[in-house]
């Protein structure tokens, strides 16, 4: 990692910069994946499977049996824990449900907005080194509490298939359709719909940048996608309070997702750089994916301020996906973050518990765009109708101010459009 200590507010854009791929690129892949798709369907989607992935797929969708059986298949300790993370996330999710609001803006108007599921839903699972069941979970179920009536689900398979966890996931929250392809193909897929795979209305989930620009893709033919997305990311505060072997596993835990993450230390305490620096290389001896952690390393940084409040504006500047605050003084850092997917707070919060079990949502914006977008949430399968009804009284005593600003707009259709009711009203 890098160290600077009290860097320049004027470079701090430049010290953070993301290692975010060229897409210049991968679009003309995109492009020919989708109209392929668009144009063969299924037949396309096989050949790409063939082509990238290097699996020939008879059959795209994965049987009813074989996802009941998954269960069977796996460990009873594994078993549990995807129980037990189900019901967290169950829990959290299903405690954002809301009321439908209901106002009398005006005698006799009456306004309310009511939420409706999203009605076809697709989920992607990235296959490749790290196959994450756990995302099943974090998708599937807030779907499942929205009331999504489709729920489809693409990963890449491995050479015996989709892998049991997933399977397992899947079938305990309800997925509607289980579907082993992935890539661009597979976005493609739930884009247009094929012989096998729905079209469906809005595509979640995250994946390599073949995939993220297949998702952007996807939203000039009326898809919606959750966020933009990237490779993931970690920001740690911390003090002489923080434990620096917790802050270097929390970075590691990061670090080991791919060579294109990016993991930042912003400590308060300069001797904490060091110790967390020691800690970074014995435990990076231990891992299985040393080589991966190493390289997104070299992408990371430590950052040294001697006061909290520019320390803050730091973190707010970057707005981490991940942040993990470890100080004495937590208020600062928590109260006055703007900026950041999901916050993990005390020296016994991993940003591990969010990523598989504690109850939140681990689909969160990265690349800096949590300045405008959230995590993934129950709303986020869900859209808002609103509704409203007028009486006759209503309209008598809103219409006069309805005709003045459509006459002040031009539009007189739509100023006449309250007038022949006032009317009809006034001559009785």
């Amino acid at each position: 990692m890098r160290i600077v200590s009290n860097p320049d507010r004027n470079n701090w854009e430049s010290l953070t910069k993301r290692p975010t791929a060229d897409f210049a690129a991968v679009e003309p892949i995109v492009d020919e994946v989708f109209n392929a798709v668009k144009a063969k369907g299924d037949e396309a989607a096989r050949t790409y499977c063939q082509k990238f992935d290097k699996v020939k797929v008879d059959n795209f969708i994965v049987s009813s049996q074989d996802l009941s059986n998954a269960k069977s298949e796996l460990p009873s300790e594994l078993v549990n824990a995807i129980d037990i993370a189900y019901d967290n996330i169950y829990r959290f999710h299903k405690a954002q449900e809301t009321t439908s609001v209901h106002v009398e803006t005006m005698d006799g108007v009456s306004c309310w907005q009511a939420k409706k599921p999203i009605e076809k839903v697709g989920i992607y699972i990235p296959g490749g080194t790290a196959p994450l069941f756990s995302t099943v979970l974090m998708l599937a179920i807030p779907a499942q509490i929205a009331g999504c009536q489709q729920i489809v689900l693409c990963t890449p398979p491995g050479s015996s298939g989709v892998p049991a966890a997933i399977r397992y996931a899947a079938f305990k929250c309800g997925v509607t359709i289980v579907a082993q392809i992935g890539g661009i193909q597979a976005i493609a897929a739930m884009t247009f719909g094929t012989a096998s795979i729905p079209k469906v209305y809005k595509i979640f989930g995250p994946g390599n940048q073949f995939v993220t620009v297949a998702k952007q893709k996807a939203t000039q033919y009326q898809t919606a996608i959750d966020m933009p997305a990237g490779p993931s990311e970690l920001l740690v505060v911390a003090d002489a309070s923080a434990n620096p072997a917790y802050v270097a596993a929390d970075l590691l835990s990061q670090a080991e997702h791919g060579v294109d993450s990016q993991v930042i230390l912003v400590a308060t305490d300069n001797p904490l750089i060091k110790s967390v620096q020691e800690e970074l290389q014995k435990q990076l001896q231990r891992l299985p994916r040393k080589e991966i952690a190493e390289k997104a390393l070299d992408n990371s940084l430590a950052v040294y301020f001697d006061d909290e409040l520019t320390a803050l504006d730091f973190i707010n500047m970057y707005g981490p996906e991940h942040y993990i605050v470890c100080t004495r003084n937590e208020t600062v850092f928590v109260d006055g973050i703007l900026n950041a997917g999901s916050v993990f707070i005390g020296n016994y919060t991993p940003e591990s518990a969010g990523d598989y079990a504690s109850g939140t949502n681990h689909t969160l914006p990265t690349n800096g765009y949590t300045k405008q977008y959230s995590g993934v949430n129950l709303d986020a399968f869900t859209k808002a109708i609103t509704y409203q009804r007028i009486s006759p009284d209503g309209i008598q005593k809103l219409g006069p101010s309805i005709e003045a600003m459509a006459e002040a707009e031009g539009l007189f259709a739509h100023k006449n459009a309250v007038t022949l009711r006032l009317n009809d009203l006034k001559n009785g």
